[in-house]
């Protein structure tokens, strides 16, 4: 027996993927195959591959206590929709070219529609200390049964209304609400939009002030909590021109930079050469910025003068009541 165990019925959106499991029991184990017949009037069921369709097609079989198989299509256009087989069969004439198997194979269908995806236009406004973000989608699309906004995993909105037009007002400047927001249309299958809020990097330092010992490891570090990402990360020295900033690898200096994070190691510190501030600039498609960063370097020795200085204090005490004691009358002895 062989059946498939996802939706026998399935709408995707192009662009979008499908994934189909099939499921066959039988001793000895069924081989699965996987085949497809297209909507043209004229098309017949053709085998398909792992690789096939320029290799959006993937397909993982297992052959363990039973027979498993899995195929996904990427990337999905409208020649993919269609009717999706599932076959199983243990016959040893199976595949044989001229031989008819004794036992016919098994089947099970699933049908997958791809439905064209309609254009979303997302749009960003800046009015009197608010932003009004925007989705329109363009005809045709599915029936709308209401929308939700989206930040992240972060729910902001949703509603019940049929309209193509959507929208979410956010209280505050751009700088301060900055990234990806989606639109989505509850339709089956479900429609997403995106709206962007750009703004140049918002760079911050993770400690204004950092404090390192002499002959131990400084680390500097800033980030922009801001979208877009930064393509290109600088650190200079005060005192220091912007064009000659620091060299990763050059000297003591090590730099590891990522889109939304920056750090300076500096080896060896030395309390002449390297306190100072240090200054981490940011740029992306949207312009720069920059934070500042004050490096204090103290001496090894630093850390005893407090312990020096009470040792000291006991010192003096000791003393003084030694010389108290030494010149004070001793005291009359009484017959």
């Amino acid at each position: 027996a062989g059946f498939i165990k996802s939706p026998l019925s399935q709408k995707r959106l192009t662009q979008d993927s499908v994934e189909l499991y099939c499921e066959a029991i039988g001793n000895p184990l069924p081989e699965i195959q996987w085949w497809f017949e297209g909507n043209e009037p004229n098309e017949t069921y053709a085998q398909l591959w792992d690789g096939a369709r320029q290799d959006r097609v993937k397909i993982n079989a297992t052959y363990n206590r039973h027979s498993t198989s899995t195929i996904y299509i990427a990337n999905l256009t409208s020649d993919d929709s269609g009717m999706y087989e599932c076959r199983a069969s243990n016959d040893p004439d199976r595949n044989h070219l001229s031989k008819s198997p004794k036992v016919k194979w098994i089947r099970s269908q699933a049908n997958v529609f791809v439905i064209e995806r309609p254009d979303i236009q997302g749009h960003v406004t800046g009015v009197s200390g608010k932003l009004i973000l925007t989705c329109n989608v363009t005809a045709p699309y599915p029936p709308i049964e209401g929308h939700e906004w989206m930040h992240g995993d972060k729910l902001l909105q949703t509603d019940t209304e049929s309209s193509a037009f959507t929208s979410y007002v956010i209280e505050g400047k751009m700088e301060e609400h900055s990234g990806v927001y989606e639109c989505v249309y509850k339709t089956s299958p479900m429609i997403k939009g995106q709206v962007n809020v750009s703004v140049p990097p918002q760079v911050m330092a993770y400690k204004k002030s950092e404090h390192g010992n002499e002959g131990d490891t400084g680390v500097l570090t800033c980030k922009n909590p801001s979208f877009p990402p930064v393509s290109y990360w600088v650190w200079y020295k005060n005192g220091q021109e912007v064009s000659a900033p620091i060299i990763n690898g050059s000297g003591r200096y090590i730099i590891k930079s990522t889109g939304n994070k920056t750090e300076l190691r500096i080896l060896k510190l030395n309390i002449e050469e390297d306190t100072g501030d240090y200054h981490c600039n940011a740029t992306n498609s949207y312009g720069f910025g920059g934070a500042v960063v004050n490096l204090r370097v103290r001496s090894r020795l630093a850390a005893l003068w407090p312990f020096l200085g009470i040792v000291a204090e006991v010192l003096v005490l000791v003393t003084i009541i030694f010389i108290y004691e030494k010149r004070r009358k001793p005291d009359e002895v009484l017959d």
